[in-house]
This record gives C-alpha cells, sequence and structure tokens, in this order.
C-alpha cells in the first residue's frame, strides 16, 4: 500500500457537513484495510482566485495508506461531490502524522485572537473604571472653577 496526501476544498456552505464527510472517508479507507494517518480542518481560508464565483472554501487534508482501488473509489466519489471544489492527492513516500504547517499556522493564529480578545476585554474593563472616577474628577474640577470665577466677579 502507498501513502497519499489528499487536500479538499468544500464549499464554504457546507461546512456544517465536513465532520461528516471526514467519517466517510476514514471508514471508506478503513474497511478496505488501509490506515488514516493524519486527518486536518484548517477551516475557512481564502481562494487564490475565484473558484465558481466564490472567494473562500473550507479547506481539509488527509494522509491516507491505501491501495489503488480504494484511491479510484475516493477519487470518484470527490469527482461527483458538488460540495468538494477542488481536490488534490500527491504520491508521498512515507506517512506524515506530525501536524502540518497549515494547522500550526491556525492554531497560532486562534491563540493570538484569544489573547487579543482576553486583553481587550481585561482593557474595556479598567477603562470603565477608570472613565467612571474620570467622569466624577471633572465634574468635581468645574465646580470649583465655577466658584472661583464667581469669587473674582465679587471682588471686582
Amino acid at each position: 500500500m502507498r501513502h497519499y496526501e489528499i487536500v479538499l476544498l468544500v464549499h464554504p456552505d457546507q461546512s456544517d457537513q465536513v465532520p461528516g464527510m471526514l467519517d466517510r472517508y476514514r471508514t471508506l479507507v478503513e474497511n478496505n484495510g488501509g490506515t488514516v494517518h493524519r486527518s486536518e480542518d484548517w477551516g475557512r481560508l481564502q481562494l487564490a482566485y475565484t473558484i465558481a464565483k466564490l472567494h473562500k472554501a473550507h479547506y481539509l487534508m488527509l494522509n491516507i495508506e491505501c491501495d489503488a482501488a480504494t484511491l479510484q473509489e475516493l477519487e470518484g466519489i470527490f469527482r461527483f461531490n458538488d460540495a468538494i471544489l477542488r481536490h488534490l492527492t500527491v504520491r508521498k513516500d512515507e506517512a506524515a502524522t506530525e501536524p502540518s504547517i497549515m494547522l500550526k499556522r491556525k492554531e497560532s493564529k486562534d491563540e493570538r485572537e484569544k489573547s487579543r480578545r482576553a486583553s481587550y476585554d481585561d482593557d474595556s474593563d479598567d477603562d470603565d473604571d477608570d472613565d467612571l472616577d474620570d467622569d466624577e474628577s471633572d465634574d468635581d474640577d468645574d465646580v470649583v472653577d465655577s466658584d472661583d470665577s464667581e469669587n473674582e466677579k465679587a471682588e471686582a
């Protein structure tokens, strides 16, 4: 059996059905005696060029080990499934099990967004308290200023 890496571009409206699709492909490979070494969901990404008037697609990647008949069956499913915009199958020399660069990029981006949201929430909580204190102190300053101006008028 040979090792293959398959990348799929799924229609963005079908993103909800992606886990079911991955399960079907996994069971097909495993039922025919193959193995799935890696299965990654990269999420919705911008396309380099429009495909069927779409600018984004849901990306999936599978690393599998199977025979030629199973691969032909999978590619037939990909070809006749309207939800799959494009697919690419590449033969590999060995199984890749570590996370891909795209998945690492997605995870680091998610972590940055979470930390940014957390720091924004912390800052907004601190700012709300500071704004209330500033408003109160500004009001006190205005009162003092108006009293000073009245005293100056009375002295003149």
